[in-house]
């Protein structure tokens, strides 16, 4: 009976966590499959890598719009507009490269481009910004670590921790 009010948060919190859970599982399973070409980065493997003074330092590409880079980024990420060509990059093809967007999808779709172009060490990060972000990992916004991740609409947003979520007007 008193414990009553308690079970049910407890279960409306596991029914929650679980709902954000199965959803990340069918975003992951929906970029693997339209991408499957596409090798992939978690981002706990990009903060080691970023960390690792011994290795060479991945380019890291945020596939972006404006609005969204300018709410926060990765530090020293560069900015490309979704749906560009593999000819707005100006690097060597064997330069590491780490491409990522709110959840992954437009990142893979940039990755694939390019691959296909000829660019031998593009990795997609996993969950990118919003996993990124949920992980309690840093982000940026005019070279100051801030908390908010732009959330792209009110649906996907739904998968960034509601802490982490900057408020926008519509698009």
């Amino acid at each position: 009976s008193r414990f009553l009010p308690f079970l049910g948060l407890a279960l409306f919190v596991l029914l929650a966590v679980s709902c954000q859970a199965v959803a990340w599982s069918i975003v992951d399973w929906k970029i693997a499959h339209d991408f499957p070409e596409v090798k992939r980065i978690r981002p706990a493997e990009l903060a080691a890598w970023l960390r690792d003074s011994k290795r060479v330092p991945p380019i890291l590409l945020d596939v972006r719009t404006v609005a969204e880079y300018e709410v926060s980024h990765l530090q020293k990420a560069q900015r490309v507009q979704p749906g560009s060509p593999a000819s707005v990059i100006e690097l060597p093809k064997d330069q590491p490269i780490v491409t990522y967007c709110s959840i992954g999808y437009r990142s893979g779709a940039f990755a694939r481009t390019l691959e296909r172009a000829g660019f031998t060490h593009v990795l997609n990060m996993e969950g990118s910004i919003f996993k990124w972000a949920n992980e309690g990992r840093p982000v940026y916004c005019d070279g100051k670590q801030v908390k908010k991740v732009h959330p792209y609409n009110e649906r996907w947003g739904k998968l960034l921790d509601k802490d982490r979520r900057a408020e926008v007007g519509p698009e």
